[in-house]
């Protein structure tokens, strides 16, 4: 059965990847509800489209939809972003669409944009009950695609700690990844947005870049 799941995932991955240099597609910002503002970064994903096109030869739209979590809108976007500084609250049918959209194939990235910490956390349980965040080593895979780096960025300090990234694991796919004290997002924006130095810039598109490669060239595979 393992095996089977693993095969359909990489069937899946191939197609998006297919997709990806024959007609290009769309990344989206996930919209939900609790009051935490979804819209964070703006500038965020079209740059970090834009970079990916650039080094990785890809052909991504710098058009960035958002999608409700509950709507069937979401298959649509193989590869989803979800950012915030506030509370968060999926309801029941949230939650089932979220987990049926990353069983079948897609792929949610969650960038703790300062706040969000304490409110997605329970959320990410209740997505999936019988598995935990897993910290990934600074040897992943994913930190080792077109640009060879040490773990995760710093870009901006909030409460000082190292900066971690998360996933869940299902049937040896990625199909969450959860970066914490980091703030790629910031780092993906504008540059007169944060005024961070060019060097952090340059790492956080870097760190986009290779989350990508992952997921699209790699089927995100463990």
């Amino acid at each position: 059965m393992r095996s089977k799941l693993v095969l359909l995932f990489t069937v899946i991955a191939l197609s998006f990847l297919g997709r990806a240099y024959a007609q290009g597609f769309q990344l989206a910002v996930l919209k939900y509800s609790g009051g935490g503002d979804y819209y964070a970064n703006p500038t965020a994903l079209p740059n970090l489209a834009r970079f990916a096109n650039e080094q990785l030869n890809l052909s991504i739209s710098e058009d960035i939809p958002y999608v409700d979590a509950g709507s069937l809108e979401l298959f649509n976007y193989p590869f989803i972003h979800m950012t915030g500084h506030g509370n968060v609250f999926f309801s029941s049918a949230e939650l089932e669409n979220l987990r049926s959209y990353l069983m079948g194939g897609g792929f949610l990235h969650i960038d703790d944009n300062y706040g969000l910490d304490e409110f997605i956390r329970p959320e990410i349980q209740k997505l999936f009950p019988n598995d935990a965040l897993v910290e990934l080593p600074f040897d992943h895979p994913i930190f080792k695609q077109e640009f060879e780096l040490t773990g995760l960025p710093k870009i901006h300090e909030h409460d000082g700690k190292r900066p971690q990234a998360f996933a869940i694991i299902k049937e040896g796919r990625m199909v969450l990844l959860y970066t914490y004290e980091t703030d790629l997002g910031d780092g993906w924006e504008d540059e007169s947005v944060h005024n961070d130095p060019p060097g952090k810039r340059q790492a956080a598109l870097r760190m986009g870049a290779n989350i990508l490669q992952f997921v699209f060239l790699n089927g995100a595979l463990e």
